[in-house]
């Protein structure tokens, strides 16, 4: 496991920004996550300072090579999930290493994946969750799916094995993109996936089958929603964060209602533009800074 003081999921401008802060004043500061979709080539013409219209590539590369330049350390490693430890920490597994911090900064956007399930919403509370770790218990020994196609579905399966050995995957008819080790692992726990899409879901009192594209019914208890990457709203799910709808709620220094845990950017939901975000983040990384010196106080 890997120590660090402040953990960073995201490298899209408010991530980096809170990097740049929190390593210049001397934090080991680790971020995770890969190039967002705003490092592709779209044209940005009003940044402040940038008289010549910038590409999202250009933009977030010198943002990365001004983290590594005060010493933050740049992974691209998709996390897979987040929990908090009885030492006050925050433990985070990513699709390569296991990471330990007192703060976390959520900062990877805000997920635009739904899958498409006619009812889904009838059912939230009731059946449907996006957290295992929150719902999981609820659930022992009934039958459970989760919806996704990659990694993050695959590490959501594997953990309701704590609750339950009835696990299933659907893709939502999507190609299985699960690394190699994963599926071995999956096939080793008898956790079948299976390639076809929900299209609604049936139960008087609460969730009780998946009824698929071609009519077949399954009997499902819990439904776990896990599609694409996991994103700053899963984690905030996982961590008991306040949330208001799919954006997280902080207040005027980006800290949330857990301690030890910043969230900026688009997951937030204000003014979904480069300009804020990178405010935000550097609001984040001073109010992570702060808290990471009580931390190392409340020690000595």
């Amino acid at each position: 496991m890997q120590q660090t003081d402040i953990l960073i999921i995201g490298q899209g401008p408010a991530g980096l920004s809170a990097a740049i802060y929190a390593a210049r004043a001397g934090m080991r500061t680790i971020i995770l996550g890969c190039p967002p979709k705003v490092a592709g080539n779209y044209d940005i013409d009003n940044y402040f300072g940038f008289v010549e219209t910038i590409t999202g590539k250009d933009l977030i590369e010198r943002g990365q090579a001004q983290a590594e330049k005060f010493g933050a350390q740049l992974y691209c490693d998709r996390v897979l999930s987040v929990h908090q430890s009885t030492k006050n920490t925050f433990v985070v597994t990513s699709e390569n290493n296991t990471f330990e911090a007192p703060a976390l900064i959520l900062a990877t956007g805000v997920s635009r994946i739904r899958p498409g399930i006619d009812n889904l919403e009838d059912y939230e509370g009731k059946g449907v969750s996006y957290c295992v770790s929150c719902d999981g218990f609820f659930l022992r020994n009934k039958p459970v799916m989760v919806i996704g196609e990659g990694n993050f579905a695959a590490n959501q399966a594997l953990e309701l094995l704590q609750y339950t050995p009835d696990v299933t995957i659907c893709t939502q008819g999507k190609e299985p993109n699960m690394t190699e080790e994963f599926q071995v692992r999956l096939q080793e726990n008898n956790i079948f996936v299976l390639q076809s899409k929900v299209a609604t879901l049936s139960g008087d009192n609460g969730l009780e089958a998946v009824i698929l594209e071609d009519g077949q019914s399954i009997a499902t208890q819990g439904l776990f929603i896990a599609m694409g990457q996991a994103s700053s709203s899963d984690f905030a799910y996982s961590l008991g964060v306040a949330r208001n709808g799919q954006f997280i709620d902080t207040d005027r220094d980006q800290k949330t209602n857990i301690p030890g845990v910043f969230a900026a950017g688009d997951c937030v939901g204000r003014f979904l533009q480069i300009s804020v975000a990178v405010g935000e983040g550097a609001l984040a990384g001073r109010a992570a800074i702060n808290h990471v010196k009580e931390y190392h106080r409340s020690l000595s």
